[in-house]
């Protein structure tokens, strides 16, 4: 099966039906990583890194096998990429999570946007006002279209299903493991510098995507100028182009448990509105329809 029919496949059954509301292996293997984390960190969390890069190898990589041999089977190996791809995307699911933000700012809901919101940022909400929440979401999107759609596309066309699994369950164990907390500290190294490895040529690829959608010098420019002061290597380019492809500015200050965190501008313009999460979206979809068309166009030629 082509590259490009396979991620189709995949994009369609995602747009037809989302994420699986029950029995998603992505929940499977959170609570098999938590138990991992329990044992090799221990109660107090006084685990070494050495620790975090056995958690890491004992949770990710007997799946990446299984992936692969299951791709290798003859006459449904192309099923198991299919699927397993469709798992690893969180397209649709960005629409489902940010569209109610939109709706409840639209409506002049402000409780309610702030509560939507509050399900997708881990920063406190509970005293953004309409600006805050707008720019919450927009910078989701942007950060999750890369992290949850770019990235999985890139490395199941660099891999296949190990590929795209690899990246997945790996990106999952940022998201438990990688905070900057005490617990964390030593065991999730490796988990976070992984994520930052394995997102390092995806994430740039998804900031020139948005560049080129929106308005590309503005996005460039900013990406030159702002992404290195962000905190994080590869949120810094999409954050930053993102914003000026959009037009709007993102960033600055943010409240997290409870501190206050003077994060970097980013992009050029106004504070982004309701419209603006939408926009964000349409950077999303327009850029994976980029992608897909440049993988037929690819595949047409190697076929030649």
């Amino acid at each position: 099966m082509s590259l490009a029919l396979a991620v189709a496949a995949a994009l369609l059954l995602d747009l037809l039906f989302g994420e699986p509301r029950r029995a998603h292996p992505l929940v499977a293997f959170g609570s098999l990583a938590d138990r991992i984390e329990r044992r090799l960190n221990g109660a107090d969390g006084r685990g070494w890194r050495s620790h975090g890069v056995t958690a890491w190898c004992l949770a990710v990589l007997p799946p990446v096998l299984a992936a692969w041999l299951l791709s290798l089977l003859p006459g449904v190996g192309w099923l198991v990429e299919v699927a397993l791809l469709y798992l690893a995307l969180g397209l649709r699911s960005l629409g489902d999570h940010v569209l109610p933000i939109v709706q409840a700012l639209r409506e002049g809901d402000l409780a309610q946007a702030r509560r939507w919101v509050g399900r997708i940022v881990s920063r406190d909400t509970a005293a953004l006002d309409e600006a805050g929440v707008a720019r919450a979401a927009t910078e989701s999107v942007l950060e999750n279209g890369s992290d949850a759609v770019f990235a999985a596309l890139f490395w199941f066309a660099v891999a296949g299903a190990p590929g795209v699994v690899l990246y997945r369950l790996s990106n999952t164990l940022d998201a438990m493991w990688g905070y900057r907390i005490e617990r964390y500290e030593r065991f999730g190294w490796a988990a976070a510098r992984i994520d930052d490895l394995l997102n390092l040529i995806p994430a740039r690829l998804a900031a020139l995507t948005y560049a080129l959608l929106g308005r590309t010098r503005t996005a460039l420019r900013c990406w030159a100028r702002q992404a290195r002061a962000w905190d994080s290597p590869n949120a810094g380019p999409v954050m930053a182009a993102g914003a000026g492809a959009l037009g709007v500015s993102l960033g600055g200050p943010a409240i997290y448990h409870g501190v206050a965190h003077l994060r970097p501008a980013l992009g050029e313009g106004p504070a982004p509105d309701a419209r603006d999460i939408e926009r964000a979206l349409d950077l999303v979809w327009g850029g994976v329809g980029l992608w897909l068309a440049l993988l037929l166009l690819l595949g047409g030629w190697l076929d030649a």
